[in-house]
């Protein structure tokens, strides 16, 4: 039977998906390590389960602060996810 996953569930992995393009983009270059902290980071989003432990993971910050402002600017593509999670937020 399968599993109806919830808008959560569905922004979560478009993400993990999006993070996870960029630092496979990188892989054998000297930044790749710093976007696999972001792909562990937006892991960890998903793994909260809630809006409610998301929100308490996140503490005052946003999702782009929590993965890494830098980072985000440095990787416009994720932005879309970014928004799409915050908007269920």
């Amino acid at each position: 039977m399968k599993k109806n996953k919830s808008q959560l569930d569905i922004a979560t992995g478009r993400l993990i998906s999006a993070v996870q393009k960029e630092w496979g983009a990188e892989l054998g270059e000297s930044h790749a390590k710093f976007s696999e902290n972001v792909l562990d980071a937006a892991h960890d989003l998903r793994q909260a389960g809630s809006p409610e432990a998301i929100k308490e993971l996140l503490g005052n910050r946003d999702v782009s602060q929590f993965l890494g402002e830098l980072w985000v600017r440095g990787h416009p593509s994720v932005k879309a996810a970014i928004q799409s999670l915050e908007e269920l937020l």
